[in-house]
């Protein structure tokens, strides 16, 4: 196939000079993209409500509107969903990402025109424009994406013409034609819902093709990888794609699977980098080779606030612009956004790892998280422990979950983890020492809870059969795409679920 990349590579890599403006320039960037959000919805419903004609300042912004939880806004997407327009975006919005959350009722999140443009697909462009300025030698293009999605709800009544479905699924169907000849699989498996016959497809769409980069959730994609492995009987995935060069990967933590990943992959060849893109939007990506911390995207349309983590529950949390944020402290993420997201809490938890350009690590989720005992255990405090622990006891985990058990009578609560592995430790008492170990390295709230075995018990684990994960899932109706269980949680409603189907 013909190397197209020289030809793409000037104006990629170009835009960063956009980027630039991130170290000087970070409050009239987000200032300006502030403007353009609120002057764009001036005559919409909620623009009426609130006279978005009058604002012209962050602080006029930040005192006339309220911080907006999903169910706040739940009334006016239905009405968008039911074809209602102007209502929180100009026009009519089509499309629709359908949450991820794997209990209680679907959220639906809008997807305007606007979003796509200023902001999914300007993201997914710049993911691609810092990969190829941090690889001069970079054939991107001579070959094709393996992009794995998620599909479409089809079993909603909807209005002609509105989609509901994964952020991919809509992210697909509305790609330019052209981009459509680079990608695989087609887009009538990309799309198919049932993953029991979408898994065998994407493999035999897969193998022959000359794959140079892969973009999908790392957790999913390890599952293809392995089946393209032993339906083609190699041991190494750039045997079947030599021209393999990097896996774009977001929406779970990387470090659990990075060491799978490693030894299916000829690291010589092979590049990882992460990013930040959410049904919500398109916030953030990994710049350099050093660090993991991701570069927050400015000008993509979206305007960023933040709440001091320690403020969450508060009922008036002090809430700080861009300009505002101190390097090394954890926020709860607000955004507004072109979807008609506006002041809106994400749910996701971010630490501030660099200023000028501003960097970012995502912590973990503000609901999944354990805080039984006073502990605080966030998810990547759990992460990283449940990585080290299997680097040091030859195991490898697929996925995992953990909640608390509560103390009854003379005995002391613990943590229970559920963990799929995909190669076990030899000696599992061991591997849960080491995983204790580690949190209380980590976290220092853990650690005085642990000590002496006097407020926390050494957590347990629970091995569960494999592909509980999956089949959980598939339950639940949310098998695929970018769906997940939630790493930890602070009440057993989950837990208690999938260990019912273990037995």
């Amino acid at each position: 196939m013909i190397n197209f990349t020289p030809l793409f590579r000037n104006h990629l890599v170009g835009r960063l000079q956009q980027h630039a403006r991130y170290i000087d320039y970070a409050d009239a960037v987000q200032q300006g993209e502030l403007v353009r959000l609120v002057e764009k919805a001036s005559l919409t419903r909620i623009g009426r409500k609130y006279d978005f004609s009058s604002i012209r300042t962050y602080r006029q912004f930040a005192s006339t509107l309220p911080l907006f939880r999903y169910e706040d806004l739940e009334p006016h997407i239905l009405r968008m969903v039911n074809g209602i327009r102007d209502e929180l975006w100009p026009g009519r919005c089509w499309n629709f990402a359908q949450s991820s959350g794997t209990s209680g009722r679907s959220k639906y999140i809008p997807i305007t025109r606007e979003s796509f443009k200023w902001n999914h697909y300007q993201g997914t462009s710049d993911v691609v424009s810092h990969y190829l300025n941090l690889n001069p030698e970079s054939r991107l293009f001579s070959g094709k994406a393996f992009i794995l999605g998620g599909s479409f709800a089809n079993n909603l009544q909807l209005k002609p013409g509105v989609r509901v479905g994964d952020l991919s699924a809509n992210l697909i169907e509305n790609m330019n034609p052209l981009a459509n000849l680079a990608r695989i699989p087609s887009r009538k498996v990309a799309l198919m819902e049932d993953w029991t016959e979408k898994l065998p497809m994407l493999v035999e769409e897969s193998i022959g093709q000359n794959v140079t980069n892969l973009s999908g959730v790392p957790s999913w994609f390890l599952t293809v990888l392995k089946r393209v492995l032993e339906k083609t009987g190699k041991s190494c995935i750039h045997e079947v794609w030599p021209n393999l060069e990097v896996f774009f990967h977001g929406g779970i933590a990387f470090e659990p699977y990075k060491q799978q990943y490693e030894a299916i992959c000829d690291m010589d060849k092979m590049h990882f980098l992460n990013n930040y893109n959410a049904s919500e939007g398109f916030f953030a990506v990994q710049s350099n080779w050093e660090s993991t911390a991701m570069l927050l995207l400015l000008d993509v349309g979206v305007f960023y606030e933040f709440i001091p983590v320690e403020e969450i529950d508060s009922k008036t949390p002090e809430v700080y612009p861009i300009w505002e944020i101190e390097q090394g402290r954890t926020y709860e993420l607000i955004i507004t956004a072109p979807n008609g997201l506006w002041r809106y809490r994400l749910g996701d938890t971010v630490t501030i790892e660099q200023l000028n350009p501003v960097k970012i690590k995502i912590a973990g989720r503000t609901r999944s998280f354990i805080n039984a005992f006073g502990e605080e255990l966030m998810v990547h405090n759990a992460d990283h422990a449940i990585t080290l622990a299997a680097q040091e006891t030859d195991a490898e985990v697929l996925n995992y979950t953990a909640a608390p058990v509560y103390a009854q009578g003379n005995e002391r609560g613990y943590h229970q983890w559920l963990i799929e592995f995909a190669r076990e430790p030899k000696d599992k008492d061991r591997f849960m020492q080491l995983l204790d170990q580690h949190l209380r390295e980590v976290n220092s709230d853990y650690d005085a809870k642990r000590t002496g075995d006097i407020f926390l018990a050494q957590p347990a684990l629970v091995v569960a059969a494999p592909g509980l994960f999956d089949r959980w899932l598939a339950s639940t109706g949310k098998l695929g795409g970018q769906r997940k269980v939630p790493r930890l949680n602070n009440d057993r409603d989950i837990i208690d679920q999938m260990l019912a189907f273990n037995h």
